[in-house]
């Protein structure tokens, strides 16, 4: 069995990967393996709109579950709402997607050995392609040092209209537990609506069953009754320290990894779409013959400019999990949704500029001077056992 690109992991990542390669170079035989049955909807990648380019917006609006034209923050002391459009895409849409384009998932199948020039299945059989991409999530690096954001999130039908228009990206006006804690809101029908109780937490404990119970006790305090249709969990990586060259140098052979695994996630949000569009991008762009060691390298590159760029978002999370104390991070984030709103456009989106970063950390400092300058040393954090 031969293609011209595998990759192994039928996810974010690697969806989007096979989308801007049938886009770009519809002659490459692409071919996804995946352990599960088949897709599942268990999971929802949103992002704002300004996060992507014109392109990826136009390809992914129409698989998205639902589009919204903004978005709001409450908080203690401050509400707000934002201009930004925002939008959910789920893993049964992407996949459909992707095999409507052309490339080809195989579902049932359990990778045992991924290398450079193809894959092994458990069962024995051999997958051979001279581009492999290994996108099957994260995994702990010496090179990375984080914190985590965790979620659960129900689902539920409610017996009349929950009167909620827009998402809610972050409701802190709940008490502060585990951390930095709101409530995401995702509406996607008037009775339809995600509820998602969500902890910045320095460690990567998951209650299911309390923070599921968290959601629907808010549901209740809402007046929303109804019945729970979904649910959907998660830890992600908050990036707090990162040597992008360490990582590389550690991946100098085998597959080339991606999404999670590699690191590519917004530091401070966590969220993975629109890192995941410019990695696309970095794959389909690829002048030439597709090969795992070209691809490689321009990967590398991307991951070194985008790790030094996201530098200041790194720091900006070593002062909320270090600098401030666990009951007090609403505070760091209170302060920031008062910023002008193209500075919180381009800090979704990865693009902040000097006077971005400078307006952020002047003024009334979020935290102590003494515990800001503690906070800017980065590397000693990845002596830290991941």
């Amino acid at each position: 069995m031969s293609h011209d690109v595998v990759l192994a992991g039928a996810g974010l990542a690697n969806g989007l990967i096979a989308l801007a390669l049938r886009a770009a170079r519809p002659d490459l035989r692409v071919l996804l393996l995946d352990r599960a049955a088949g897709p599942g909807d268990d999971h929802t990648w949103s992002c704002h709109d300004t996060d992507l380019t014109p392109e990826w917006l136009a390809r992914l609006t129409p698989l998205r579950r639902a589009n919204w034209s903004g978005q709001q923050v409450r908080f203690p002391q401050h509400s707000r709402q934002l201009r930004a459009g925002y939008g959910s895409l789920e893993g049964g849409a992407l996949m459909r997607t992707v095999t409507d384009a052309g490339a080809e998932i195989l579902w049932n199948s359990d990778v045992a050995m991924l290398d450079e020039s193809g894959a092994t299945l458990k069962d024995g059989t051999r997958i051979d392609a001279p581009c492999v991409i290994d996108g099957r999530g994260a995994q702990p690096s010496a090179h990375l040092t984080v914190g985590f954001q965790k979620f659960v999130g129900i689902e539920i039908e409610t017996e009349g209209p929950h009167g909620v228009p827009r998402p809610v990206i972050m409701d802190a006006t709940i008490p502060q537990e585990d951390g930095y804690r709101f409530i995401y809101l995702l509406p996607f029908t008037p009775t339809r609506i995600l509820i998602e109780d969500t902890r910045y937490s320095d460690g990567g404990d998951l209650d299911d069953a309390a923070l599921a119970q968290a959601s629907h006790d808010y549901a209740q305090a809402k007046g929303w009754r109804g019945a729970e249709v979904r649910r959907e969990r998660g830890i992600l990586p908050i990036a707090l320290a990162h040597d992008a060259a360490g990582f590389w140098a550690d991946h100098a052979t085998g597959a080339v990894p991606v999404g999670l695994r590699a690191g590519f996630f917004h530091p401070v949000t966590g969220y993975s779409l629109p890192y995941a569009a410019q990695v696309a991008d970095v794959v389909a762009r690829l002048p030439g013959p597709l090969t795992t060691d070209r691809l490689r390298t321009a990967l590398r590159d991307f991951a070194l400019a985008r790790a030094r760029q996201d530098r200041f978002l790194r720091l900006l999370n070593r002062m909320l999990f270090r600098g401030c104390a666990p009951d007090r991070r609403y505070t760091l984030l209170q302060r920031f949704y008062r910023m002008p709103e193209g500075l919180i456009e381009r800090f979704y989106a990865g693009r902040l500029t000097p006077l971005d970063r400078l307006r952020i950390v002047t003024g009334k400092p979020p935290i102590p001077l003494r515990t800001a300058i503690r906070c800017l040393r980065e590397r000693p954090l990845l002596k830290e056992t991941p």
